[in-house]
């Protein structure tokens, strides 16, 4: 690891920071995230990442004196990653979309289980990329299992329904924590847990968590090996993973009303992820330039994304015409 050890204390403190800033003083008190409070919020976690994304750019030369890249080579692999990681992240949204309404979440509530899913998140994948990190250090030959992995994943993400795939009321994790720890049948406001006749309860807010946790680990075991085929820097790799992450929040309340017009969407993503497996499978033969990767990743989704809305303009421009002749 080329990266000195203030570095990687500095960004986790400056991320701590915003999260307290972001829990302690916007959103002290339990509310309906609106849809102008999303959008400020998704600038404000966009902007900050591309701030740090020209930093990279500016300064990587003197952060990191002992690294193999260039300070355009280091800014490149971050955007890459970042663009990845974020589109990835898309996935999750349609996800927490079933889990809340199976649960019939109020959407006072939601923020507050998207704030502490993402914190545990950002715990799980930080240890995920180091694990990931040491293995590709110790046996090379793992780039093309991962490679192989992202191939399939990207094949059964096109083949498959997400509304099979989340089933909340079977998840392991739930069933399990069911056995040792009694659960109050209603919500009790936003709190996780309660205490009645000195006895502690959890509530059913807190099992929604453990759903949206689960679901999350599947989400980075699926994600985190598609940024090592951009670069196999730890510090790129968790930085930009955790950019995308932290905007997740903002970016769900922004979207979640407006997910089904992206009905493209999902193949754009299966097609990301088959592109960056194959990248990393073919990487001992021929090695895919970032630069070049980061032109087909925007091009694909931006194709998917235009042809999603062509579709719903399409769609509803054809149920109009049906309403006007009567058929």
């Amino acid at each position: 690891m080329d990266e000195p050890i203030w570095l990687w204390i500095g960004f986790n403190l400056f991320v701590l920071a915003m999260l307290a800033i972001d829990l302690g003083v916007f959103h002290r008190k339990a509310h309906a995230v609106s849809g102008k409070e999303a959008l400020i919020w998704s600038v404000v976690w966009i902007s900050l990442s591309l701030l740090f994304n020209l930093i990279i750019y500016l300064f990587w030369d003197r952060m990191v004196p002992a690294s193999a890249y260039t300070n355009s080579e280091a800014a490149l692999a971050f955007l890459t990653g970042y663009l990845i990681e974020k589109s990835l992240s898309v996935d999750n949204i349609f996800v927490f979309i079933l889990i809340f309404s199976f649960f019939a979440v109020p959407s006072a509530y939601q923020h507050r289980v998207l704030f502490w899913g993402i914190l545990g998140a950002l715990v799980m994948r930080g240890t995920l990329i180091f694990i990931g990190a040491a293995l590709l250090e110790q046996f090379h030959w793992i780039i093309y299992v991962f490679g192989a992995f992202l191939v399939f994943t990207g094949i059964r993400m096109a083949l498959s329904n997400s509304e099979e795939n989340v089933q909340p009321d079977k998840n392991p994790v739930v069933k399990f924590f069911r056995r040792f720890m009694p659960v109050t049948e209603n919500f009790e406001g936003d709190k996780f847990f309660v205490r009645r006749a000195g006895r502690l309860l959890a509530t059913p807010l807190f099992l929604i968590l453990l759903v949206v946790e689960s679901t999350d680990l599947v989400f980075a075991v699926d994600s985190i090996p598609a940024i090592f085929a951009v670069t196999r820097d730890p510090f790129i790799v968790y930085t930009s993973n955790v950019f995308a992450i932290l905007g997740l929040r903002a970016l769900y309340f922004l979207l979640a009303n407006v997910m089904d017009k992206f009905q493209y969407l999902k193949v754009g993503l299966s097609a990301v992820l088959v592109f960056i497996g194959v990248k990393m499978v073919i990487d001992g033969f021929y090695h895919i330039p970032i630069g070049i990767s980061l032109g087909v990743v925007a091009s694909i989704l931006t194709i998917s994304v235009l042809a999603s809305l062509w579709k719903a303009r399409t769609t509803k421009s054809e149920s109009d015409t049906e309403l006007i002749t009567g058929n």
